[in-house]
């Protein structure tokens, strides 16, 4: 019988010794951030679960009254009845605070880096490949390397989360840019515009709807990790799914599920109301 000799590629035998050697070398460093961000989440969450579940709500529907409108504070007000109504309040204020920790890093690391693949096209193609590859990962692919870096829990996996909701971001926030009229560009460093004003009052204003898809497109996309990270023991309505999936109890997966549904439409409208009611509609300058 012969022997098979096909040409196999095992990626394995290059990523374990990287792994390896990032956790010899850069142990510290994986620490420091492991522990901010624990610290962070943490300190979220003990906020959102030291008020009383009727205070909260009553507390954002005023607040998304005041700053969005009386449609939006209903609809909030409804998502987190809701939550409290299933019996999941406590998962669905873990999976809040770990939603919100992500997108915000996930924004603050997409949104610079779009805006500079859209000024520099060098950048842009460079980048392009590598937020396709990324895409195109399976998303609990992700969860494997932060797993061997950070361990089990929620570290790992809101570095999963975060690593996950920066392509949308990041590409749409190019495209945005990439779509800003080259007149009112033109027009802004006509009349001696400062660089800055021309990107807060003019390039942001007009790329704000492109901008608020890339927002929803993070927001939903962390929520579908936050659902396979309670694989790794990331707790919050994650885990629920998990745990309704494994002992076969269709009831609390059910629920689980609609938590997260009711948690997506709570982070977007409030996201998108803030942002359209704090985002001027037309370009203005000094």
């Amino acid at each position: 019988m012969m022997a098979d000799t096909t040409l196999q590629f095992s990626p394995g035998a290059f990523l374990a010794p990287a792994v390896d050697w990032l956790n010899t070398n850069l142990h510290p460093l994986f620490a420091a951030i492991g522990y901010v961000v624990e610290a962070v989440l943490s300190a979220l969450e003990a906020t959102l679960l030291s008020v009383p579940p009727y205070a909260l709500i009553v507390i954002v529907f005023i607040a998304a009254f005041f700053a969005v409108s009386i449609r939006a504070a209903i609809l909030a007000g409804l998502c987190l009845g809701f939550c409290l109504l299933v019996g999941l309040w406590t998962a669905s204020m873990q999976t809040v605070a770990l939603v919100t920790v992500a997108v915000l890093i996930s924004v603050t690391i997409a949104f610079p880096i779009g805006v500079l693949c859209s000024r520099h096209k060098t950048l842009e193609a460079i980048v392009r490949p590598v937020l396709d590859v990324m895409q195109t990962v399976p998303p609990w692919v992700y969860l494997i390397p932060a797993v061997m870096i950070f361990s089990l829990g929620r570290v790992p996996a809101i570095i999963a989360t975060i690593v996950y909701g920066i392509p949308p971001m990041l590409r749409l926030t190019t495209l945005a840019f990439n779509q800003v009229p080259r007149e009112f560009l033109e027009l802004g460093s006509a009349i001696g515009a400062h660089p800055r004003s021309v990107l807060w009052k003019i390039e942001i204003p007009l790329a704000r709807q492109t901008l608020l898809v890339g927002l929803n497109q993070c927001i939903l996309l962390s929520l579908a990790m936050v659902v396979l990270a309670g694989l790794v023991g990331a707790g919050g309505l994650g885990a629920e799914v998990t745990r309704g999936l494994t002992r076969m109890e269709m009831g609390l997966g059910l629920r689980a599920g609609l938590a997260i549904v009711a948690v997506a439409l709570l982070l977007d409208r409030l996201s998108r109301g803030l942002l359209d009611r704090n985002t001027v509609a037309r370009p203005a300058l000094d």
